[in-house]
């Protein structure tokens, strides 16, 4: 019953953070959304498919990971997410997340669970975690992966009843995955285990597109009917996904280098995992004349690109800079020709917080919306 309450209290002041978030991003574009850092390059698994480990780092340490915290803070970051390699192995792990949040930004981390225990998730409850999400790959261990729901349910299990934090399953398609079934099978024990799920597409080593097969885009319809995604998860299916699936471009502009920053071990700033080496500017020097630049620059490798942090980011931006043409995307026709789907309580509140174009000045409806974000886009 404590557990049950505690877990209820954090969740409604995550989404009000969270809300805080989207508010604050739609109402400017001079500050990071997210950041993903890397404490620790090294892994205990070596998936085939990754190209963001290896097998000798020592861990960076925590005084310059702390440091880094306080510069992205500094640059007005929302989100810092703690990535690797395996986060889970940096020794001093618990006291960077209490760095993220003694600096008000939202803290987050993607681990591939191995190193879970019921102690662990208790540490990480204590030092504010606040997000987690693991990518399982197939239901039993191959040669492609060990990252599979056989290995990882004893932990999936802790997590439900231990875990204070919010949780994300991500199964994924495409890349050599000998069954594609199984991306079904891992949604569904996270769905019954009361888990978010995302699914994603494999990437090539430059995060670029890897069409899905007939049967693996199959697989991908069943789960889209079989789970029930909230508004942005909805919104980044019809927006990215269904394009991504069928080995289509996607039309968008990517806030890599501004609104999204990768910083790696070096300390570097980069476009994102799959693009080191763009532009490679220490973090201590990076400045909001390098945000404003790369927010507009356009990068050749947008049109096939999976990464879907960086997805979501430009979602943000689209709904700030051209919030009804976001809305005709997030919900297109159902058929060639028909006028947008909208959900009648999007409707609704859209016209309440979208007053016609030619109504108010473009400057007055952007704070409309972000004052309307918690209820226009379904967070509670």
């Amino acid at each position: 019953m404590k557990l049950t309450l505690v877990r209820k209290t954090r969740s409604y002041l995550r989404r009000y953070r969270q809300a805080q978030m989207v508010a604050r991003a739609i109402k400017s574009r001079r500050h990071p959304i997210l950041a993903h850092i890397i404490p620790m390059r090294r892994c205990n698994l070596s998936c085939t498919y990754c190209n963001e480990y290896d097998k000798v780092s020592d861990p960076v340490p925590i005084t310059e990971m702390l440091h880094r915290v306080d510069l992205l803070a500094g640059l007005g970051t929302a989100i810092i997410t703690i990535s690797g390699g395996e986060p889970l192995l940096h020794p001093e792990l618990d006291e960077l997340i209490r760095g993220i949040r003694r600096r008000g930004a939202i803290a987050t981390m993607i681990t591939n669970g191995y190193l879970l225990t019921p102690e662990r998730i208790q540490r990480l409850n204590r030092a504010g975690l606040e997000h987690l999400q693991i990518s399982i790959d197939n239901v039993l261990p191959d040669e492609v992966s060990k990252k599979s729901l056989k290995v990882l349910d004893q932990k999936l299990k802790w997590l439900a009843e231990f875990a204070e934090f919010d949780i994300n399953i991500n199964s994924v398609l495409g890349g050599g995955m000998q069954k594609p079934e199984d991306a079904a099978v891992i949604t569904r024990r996270a769905l019954e285990l009361g888990f978010e799920t995302t699914v994603g597409v494999i990437h090539d080593p430059g995060g670029q597109l890897q069409p899905l097969k007939d049967r693996e885009r199959a697989v991908y319809d069943q789960i889209l009917s079989e789970r029930k995604p909230g508004f942005w998860a909805f919104a980044y299916d019809n927006l990215f996904h269904k394009n991504l699936v069928l080995g289509k471009p996607n039309d968008w502009q990517c806030r890599a280098g501004s609104r999204y920053l990768y910083v790696c071990e070096q300390g570097l700033v980069h476009y994102c995992s799959q693009q080191r080496g763009y532009p490679a500017i220490p973090l201590e020097k990076y400045t909001e004349v390098d945000l404003e630049r790369e927010y507009s620059t356009k990068k050749p490798c947008a049109p096939f690109c999976t990464v879907s942090c960086v997805h979501r980011v430009a979602m943000i931006d689209l709904v700030r800079e051209k919030p009804r043409e976001a809305l005709v995307r997030f919900f297109p026709p159902a058929n060639p020709g028909a006028h947008s789907s909208l959900p009648l309580g999007v409707k609704i509140l859209s016209s309440v917080f979208l007053p016609p174009a030619n109504g108010r000045p473009q400057g007055v409806t952007r704070k409309l919306i972000a004052g309307g974000a918690m209820k226009l886009f379904g967070i509670k």
